[in-house]
């Protein structure tokens, strides 16, 4: 039975419009990963061409303007004429684009795009309109730049590769061919554009890559820190704990709200459970893996709100430079740092750390159901062990993952190695806050998948004794495609297979069609 209706997921989402709300994660996510249309509101397009008739005005009247008629980074000093406003605009792009290593994915190159879309269409950056509607059109038309992900400081050279495919060079894919840039446009009906006076500069400027990164990572982290209450209640119900830990009487006590909505969250999931009924003073006091769940769940969901505080104001924020603020008739162009992502990587850290918490307790929850010492199953929870290894080496798949985890969650917001001749003394490292965070939330989604495997088979040794109905209905899905285990086979795709169903939300969405959010 539906109690409340969950939020509207992103692949529900077939376009969205900017310009006349802020966008939410909900709407970033449908664009960079479910191929959702972009399209511009007349508001939208009104003040990206006031912008654009400003900066015109500025450079007709020859002010001197960073990266309009001056030169980028410490050569600033230098003066460039009306003439090679042009030039200037095409040889950034060009110069900018030396990032290296393995290309960015599709949904982190499209992420960026939107983000581009958002921030310059705030009209706080002189770009012409038609310059928007290409990326706009490379978008709804399935072109994906080429970006190579590694070696950036904190901006410039992924946002340079994409540029390069606007004025028809570098590559792109198009229909999953990897083609030049020309023929990639040419293959989708689009023609190269010739970057104007600020453009070059507005592409490769600003936290677009950062906060793309940064909101994909915040949805992934929700999905998994929703998926980790279901999984910790399977678990716990499996392991037969104590229920007595989850009593509301007991986190009231505590000044931590998510803490006891993660308590409610599990008295929810495990309602009118035969298993935990039955075993619910079964022990004194369960291990932490069990009853600290609304602790260690609860304060990666506090931390997880903080983030998603700072990147929802990043995400609607003017983050180039210079800026371009009208005043009556006219206006002026503000040189500073709103380019700077330090708010963004700061949280993009702590999302690290509180992914890294969920999946700790995941693994020592997943090592107490496949250990015989601790679960009072078979050993690695297979009928016949010695002869079958079981569920012996999906553990250390999890170990090895936090392994990983625990390294990539080391600050990378608190690093700086100054470049451009010291002119930028200080830079924010925040593009591999965020990169690292991006690869953290799908690792731990790999951990709760493997939690959701193992748990779903030791439920099978209670039976004939029954799950909560919540329970029964994520182990049908689960079951649907991942048969209960006999003997030893190929693990591998089992556990693909659960971690699309976190993935794309489809555990979440049993869990609350039935109670309403996961809190």
């Amino acid at each position: 039975m539906k109690i409340a209706s969950a939020p509207t997921h992103p692949k529900d989402i077939n376009q969205v419009i900017l310009g006349d709300h802020q966008v939410s994660i909900a709407e970033f996510v449908a664009v960079a990963r479910y191929g959702a249309k972009v399209s511009f509101s007349p508001t939208y397009c009104d003040r990206v061409n006031h912008s654009r008739s400003l900066i015109e005005k500025f450079l007709n009247e020859n002010r001197i303007i960073y990266g309009v008629t001056t030169g980028f980074g410490s050569n600033v000093t230098e003066i460039i004429s009306t003439e090679d406003a042009q030039a200037l605009q095409r040889n950034i792009v060009r110069s900018h684009a030396v990032s290296v290593g393995d290309p960015l994915e599709k949904e982190v190159v499209r992420a960026i795009q939107l983000m581009m879309l958002i921030h310059l269409g705030r009209g706080y950056s002189g770009v012409r309109l038609e310059l928007l509607e290409l990326i706009a059109s490379l978008l709804n038309q399935g072109v994906t730049p080429f970006a190579p992900g590694d070696g950036s400081v904190g901006y410039l050279a992924p946002e340079a590769h994409m540029a390069l495919v606007l004025i028809g060079e570098g590559k792109a894919w198009h229909k999953e061919e990897l083609l030049p840039g020309k023929e990639a446009l040419e293959r989708a009906g689009l023609t190269p554009t010739t970057l104007s006076c600020k453009e070059g500069l507005a592409l490769t400027n600003g936290s677009s890559s950062v906060t793309a990164m940064a909101i994909l990572t915040l949805f992934n982290a929700i999905q998994a820190v929703k998926t980790a209450d279901i999984a910790g209640a399977m678990s716990f119900e499996a392991l037969k704990g104590t229920i007595h830990a989850f009593d509301p009487r007991l986190h009231a006590l505590k000044q931590h709200e998510e803490q006891a909505k993660t308590a409610q969250n599990l008295l929810r999931i495990l309602k009118d459970s035969e298993i935990a009924e039955t075993y619910k003073n079964y022990r004194v006091q369960d291990a932490l893996s069990l009853r600290c769940i609304p602790q260690v769940h609860g304060a990666s969901k506090r931390n997880l709100k903080d983030a998603a505080y700072t990147i929802n104001n990043e995400l609607n924020s003017v983050s180039d430079n210079p800026v371009i603020v009208p005043e009556e008739d006219d206006g002026i162009a503000l040189m500073g740092g709103n380019f700077d992502g330090t708010y963004v990587g700061i949280q993009a850290d702590i999302m690290c750390i509180a992914m890294g918490n969920l999946g700790k307790i995941a693994e020592r929850r997943i090592d107490r159901l496949v250990n015989f010492h601790l679960s009072e199953m078979p050993s690695y929870l297979v009928r016949n062990p010695g002869l079958n290894n079981g569920y012996m080496i999906p553990q250390y798949t999890a170990v090895g993952l936090l392994g990983e985890i625990r390294i990539l969650s080391h600050p990378a917001s608190v690093e700086s190695v100054p470049t451009s001749a010291n002119q930028e003394d200080v830079v924010s490292f925040a593009y591999a806050a965020s990169k690292k965070a991006y690869q953290i939330s799908k690792k731990l989604s790999y951990i709760l998948a493997i939690e959701l495997m193992t748990a779903v088979q030791a439920l099978d040794f209670h039976r004939p004794m029954k799950s909560s109905p919540v329970i029964e209905g994520v182990y049908n899905l689960i079951r649907t495609q991942v048969p209960t285990v006999e003997e030893d086979r190929f693990f591998y795709p089992d556990i693909v297979t659960i971690y699309h169903q976190i993935h794309e939300g489809d555990i979440v969405k049993v869990v609350e069609d039935m109670i309403g959010e996961i809190e």
